[in-house]
């Protein structure tokens, strides 16, 4: 079978030796030597001030809505992962929809203003497919309205914007190390804060809310990184050059075979892409079930990012109605797309795809 994605598994004696140093010393986890050996190098790789580390992505989100102290409505995007949204909801804030713009699938800036009221108090934008939003025109909107911006940058690792970090706009940008992601850690994720003077509010938010062995000043939770997962993200991080450049030989293989066959999500002209992902959207949700059984027949399996629209999501109030999310999510497959997909097995996959079309 091949999948949508394949974990990449670094050098198994590097990691080895770093599993090694952690039976050594015996710290564990607990802002060990590991996690802050990553952190110092993922700010020197990426480009950002001040990295913190955490278990995963989603709770990422969660710390960072709580650094801001963040409350009640938080305009978001309907097109994305259910992390952004049920990450909003189990912290008691509502989730108000702006539609996307269908061609770059990012949530549309010309939605956001009329959504925002009194109760209103943070933009929750996604990079989706690690294709950097409109971050200007959101800035703007967030000041005229003295609303706080966090980004979920998920799929955005090492993207390049205007020159500079994309993870660098906003109040705070969250990252997923997830073992599906460019860069992983196994689980993960981080949090990335423009403002020093929040980020020993985070740090303490991550260990239960203990300031120190006498302050537990907010209500926290346990998100820290352990110490093998942290050598895992090392090991990583060394190989990111190469992986990225066998990334961007299949990306552009599919474009190249697939062109005039399905559409492509429109590109960012000021950002860098990371090859990420490989969307296409169809005509129609007919012909994209047609194309899914083709290549399910042939032992390839696609996955449907992001289906369902998440304004469809019975357990969020009010209501809500997104024409283009729910459209384009009816329409969009992702293709396998990983480093060591084999350029054959690639060209098999859109010979199906394109006699399935015919």
């Amino acid at each position: 079978m091949i999948n949508v994605t394949k974990t990449y598994l670094p050098d198994k004696e590097k990691y080895k030796r770093y599993v090694d140093e952690i039976y050594a010393n015996g710290w564990i986890t607990n802002n060990g030597p590991m996690v802050k050996l990553l952190e110092k190098k993922l700010a020197e790789y990426l480009g950002v001030k001040n990295i913190i580390l955490v278990s995963n992505g989603t709770v990422a989100l969660e710390i960072a809505y709580r650094t801001l102290g963040i409350k009640g409505d938080v305009i978001t995007t309907p097109f994305s992962f259910v992390a952004t949204s049920s990450s909003l909801v189990t912290n008691g804030l509502n989730p108000i929809f702006a539609d996307i713009n269908s061609q770059t699938l990012n949530i549309d800036p010309r939605n956001i203003e009329k959504l925002i009221t009194p109760n209103t108090s943070a933009i929750l934008p996604v990079h989706v497919f690690a294709n950097a939003c409109e971050v200007e025109r959101i800035e703007t909107i967030a000041k005229k309205n003295n609303l706080n911006v966090v980004y979920d940058a998920a799929h955005a690792f090492g993207v390049r914007c205007n020159g500079k970090s994309i993870l660098n706009y906003g109040d705070i940008s969250t990252l997923s190390f997830h073992a599906t992601k460019i860069f992983h850690s196994i689980e993960g994720g981080a949090l990335i804060i423009n403002d020093d003077s929040l980020v020993e509010k985070a740090r303490y938010l991550i260990n239960f809310g203990i300031k120190n062995t006498e302050e537990i000043p907010e209500l926290g939770t346990n998100a820290k990184m352990n110490e093998f997962e942290a050598a895992m993200g090392l090991c990583v991080l060394d190989d990111m050059q190469e992986l990225n450049d066998k990334r961007q030989i299949v990306y552009e293989f599919y474009e190249k075979e697939l062109e005039g066959f399905a559409s492509f999500q429109q590109q960012n002209k000021d950002s860098l892409q990371n090859y990420s992902y490989f969307p296409i959207i169809l005509e129609s949700e007919e012909q994209l079930k047609k194309v899914e059984k083709a290549l399910n027949l042939k032992e390839i399996s696609p996955r449907r990012y992001f289906y369902p629209s998440l304004d469809t999501l019975e357990y969020i109030k009010p209501k809500q109605y997104c024409e283009n999310s729910r459209d384009i999510s009816r329409r969009i497959l992702c293709l396998p797309m990983y480093p060591t997909l084999d350029l054959g097995v690639v060209k098999n996959i859109c010979d199906v795809i394109k006699k399935s079309l015919c």
